[in-house]
């Protein structure tokens, strides 16, 4: 990449195709009918972030939406700066199933996978 330009894919957030097919079947389910998954990064958890995961009706003036085969999150601007360049994924695994984040701004993630700290 030629010096002084950004690389904007760098920056984007994604979703894996594993979270947007565990999103439909949520937006399916009456509790999250019409609602958008909420991902933010909030202080604290055993590394200093921890990642938050809610369902949320609104669109703040600040956030972000990733759209996806007709599937959004929304992502507040200053979540958006620790996640820039992350894929949101759903996993299932014996232990249970959840969504995550690889995050390639993370120096390092705690056991449970939800908190990380920066470099």
């Amino acid at each position: 990449m030629p010096d002084g330009q950004i690389d904007t894919a760098a920056k984007m957030v994604t979703l894996s195709d594993s979270a947007v097919e565990r999103l439909k079947v949520l937006g399916q389910e009456d509790a999250h009918a019409g609602q958008m998954l909420r991902v933010a990064v909030d202080g604290g958890g055993c590394s200093g972030f921890q990642y938050s995961f809610t369902f949320d009706d609104q669109i703040n003036d600040d956030d972000k939406v990733i759209e996806k085969d007709g599937i959004s999150v929304v992502i507040d601007e200053m979540s958006w700066d620790y996640l820039a360049g992350s894929e949101i994924g759903y996993k299932q695994e014996l232990i249970g199933s959840y969504f995550s984040i690889e995050n390639p701004n993370a120096a390092s993630t705690c056991g449970c996978g939800t908190s990380f700290a920066l470099l």
